[in-house]
């Protein structure tokens, strides 16, 4: 089984994916392939998301097609399985190079993709980028219900649709958890890379955080970050927390301190989870753990919160600071795919495995005879003004194939030559960055005056 992934969160939803697709998580030997990009995850990166692959691989879309077709070369390059762990316009990508490798109905890849969790823009463009995948799960009934209305709203083949549940909402320990009572004691503020952008925004946040802290002396307040300064994730991050809290009025309280780790191990520890929109909060109501979502900067969509709608999770600093503790609602818990630890994997009632449908579809697709060509719903009859500018930024014609030069593989050249790439690559993502996270909001700021 492959895995393609283009940031660190999509590697994670990616392998942990591939882990649960398999009837036997344990011995599935995983190969994975990082999307080489402005996101590709740092070695850092890597190890806190804590997932490991058999193999590990950096690769362009032109070269990961060229290991997909070449399995007389290399036998482990001969994947059943391929999860595709990426931005919709990736996905579409590697859907029309397979088209372009397998244009005939018979053996290849069964191909799988899916989200990485709370889908609140962009529903109908990302989807239709990912039509043609022979899985495309939703995290929910009610992302089921969305997806499916989408593809049938276009006239397109909606059966690839299946329900399951995100990946990492099984806890490793569910018999630890316990109700935290009237009072938290740990309050974890999980921050994102790009919810809210401004300047102003964001240091309002981190602000009340701070001020939280320092009202509840007795609360130890943690503000989690996803990456340092100079990485990237699955979103831009023009301003890290970090430099953030270097500028604060006061600084941060003693009580009040930034952390990096696996989600997973800082909620361990958790007794309320603020966000303004992060997946992070259905982890935390799944472990039964009080979850703010914010509402100082308003119910958005720009800011995802508006996902959280009915949920009862919707609160704001103030309200935290005189001592709430949002309850959720069963019934939106029930339709986000997500329950108390006791409710069985990954909240399922009655303990059904939320995975059972997507491998009973994987084994009658493999069992099968053969497998019809990729077909996606754009192509350049359906959307010819927008599949080749997508194509086009993977190095890939308008019929799928690679532009000429785009695949090399990993044994062309003197090892001296791809050191240097390798050197100019990474040189190239600092100075990129640099001009995000440095200049460009410089830039901002002078045509602000």
């Amino acid at each position: 089984m492959a895995v393609l992934a283009d940031s660190d969160t999509r590697w994670k939803w990616g392998a942990l994916t591939a882990r649960r697709l398999s009837p036997e998580p344990d011995s599935v030997h995983l190969t994975g392939y990082l999307l080489r990009g402005r996101a590709t995850p740092t070695a850092r990166q890597l190890g806190e998301v804590g997932v490991r692959a058999d193999r590990l691989t950096e690769v362009t879309c032109a070269e990961f097609l060229a290991a997909l077709s070449a399995p007389d070369r290399e036998p482990r390059d001969a994947y059943d399985i391929v999860v595709l762990a990426l931005v919709g316009g990736a996905v579409q990508a590697v859907l029309h190079g397979a088209r372009a490798l397998w244009p005939e109905p018979g053996a290849r890849p069964v191909f799988v993709t899916g989200y990485v969790g709370v889908v609140y823009e962009k529903l109908a463009d990302g989807l239709l980028l990912r039509h043609g995948a022979d899985l495309v799960l939703a995290n929910s009934r009610h992302d089921a219900e969305r997806f499916r209305a989408v593809y049938e709203g276009v006239g397109a083949e909606a059966g690839a649709v299946v329900e399951t549940a995100l990946p990492f909402l099984e806890p490793a320990h569910a018999d630890t958890y316990e109700p935290v009572g009237s009072t938290a004691h740990r309050v974890v503020f999980a921050v994102q890379p790009s919810v809210p952008d401004a300047r102003a925004d964001r240091t309002y946040l981190l602000r009340r955080a701070a001020e939280h802290a320092r009202l509840h002396p007795g609360r130890e307040v943690l503000i989690k970050l996803r990456s340092r300064p100079g990485e990237h994730t699955t979103h831009l991050e023009e301003l890290p927390y970090q430099r953030l809290a270097e500028q604060l009025p006061g600084g941060l309280p003693s009580n009040c301190r930034l952390v990096y780790g696996n989600m997973g191990e800082v909620l361990d520890t958790t007794d309320l989870l603020v966000t303004v929109s992060s997946t992070a909060a259905l982890e935390s109501l799944h472990r039964g753990i009080p979850t703010a979502v914010l509402t100082d900067l308003g119910v958005r969509e720009t800011l995802g919160n508006h996902h959280f709608l009915g949920s009862g999770c919707l609160a704001s600093w103030t309200q935290l600071d005189a001592g709430l503790l949002p309850e959720p609602d069963p019934d939106w818990l029930a339709a986000q795919g997500v329950g108390s630890p006791a409710a069985g994997p990954a909240g399922a009632p009655g303990g059904q495995d939320p995975y059972a449908a997507a491998r009973a579809r994987l084994t009658e697709l493999l069992d099968g005879a053969g497998l019809p060509a990729v077909a996606p719903y754009y192509t350049r009859d359906t959307a010819p003004g927008y599949l080749p500018g997508i194509l086009a930024r993977h190095h890939l014609g308008p019929d799928g194939h690679p532009l000429p030069g785009a695949a090399r593989t990993g044994a062309e050249g003197s090892r001296l030559r791809r050191r240097l790439r390798a050197h100019l690559r990474e040189a190239a993502r600092g100075a990129y960055r640099h001009g995000v996270q440095r200049v460009a909001p410089v830039i901002r700021r002078l045509g602000e005056l």
